[in-house]
């Protein structure tokens, strides 16, 4: 076993997790995850069946992630932020059939208490700030707040905001990693 769980944790059958992760107090991981190499799953998560969690997530305290989601390698997810499946939920009908695919993916980071609605896949490093309730995609690099969120900006890799001059360039204020904006989409420019 080349992962930590504290004794508290409870990992269902069939789950793969990868060396170097770590599952803190009153976790369960259910039948059918993976969960990448040095991932880290704050206390008090559930983390539904056939969920995927690519390498190295942080998974802050109190976070659901419930089957239909996939998150790639580096994403973060703050305290407390939630994830829907079912569009249109009710107690008294089963919708198990009915889960609807979420990814996020590398290098996303969504802030405390953001809500995001199923079906929105959200892009490549972008930044879903504190408390905000995603109901579209959105870009890779965006910078996202509100309810609904509205983008607000784009923001570097590192997770600065980006400004851009007159020849739509930017570089990161810490990286130094050069952006383009064309088109209303953010690339970085090869080093």
């Amino acid at each position: 076993m080349g992962y930590f769980a504290h004794e508290t944790a409870v990992i269902d059958k069939g789950c793969t997790i990868g060396d170097g992760t770590k599952i803190w107090h009153f976790c369960h991981i259910m039948p059918n995850s993976i969960l990448g190499e040095n991932c880290n799953v704050g206390q008090n998560c559930v983390i539904s069946p056939e969920v995927i969690l690519g390498n190295n997530v942080k998974v802050q305290n109190n976070v659901s992630i419930y089957t239909g989601v996939v998150c790639e390698d580096d994403v973060f997810l703050g305290p407390s932020m939630v994830f829907t499946n079912v569009m249109n939920p009710r107690s008294a009908i089963v919708r198990r059939d009915q889960y609807t695919r979420t990814v996020v993916k590398k290098g996303a980071s969504i802030g405390a208490n953001a809500t995001i609605v199923c079906g929105n896949d959200l892009g490549k490093y972008c930044f879903i700030g504190a408390g905000a309730v995603i109901t579209k995609e959105v870009k890779d690099f965006a910078l996202m707040v509100g309810n609904p969120a509205k983008q607000i900006g784009w923001i570097s890799e590192y997770g600065h905001r980006l400004s851009f001059d007159e020849n739509n360039r930017a570089v990161c204020s810490e990286s130094k990693q050069e952006y383009k904006l064309e088109e209303n989409q953010v690339f970085k420019i090869a080093e």
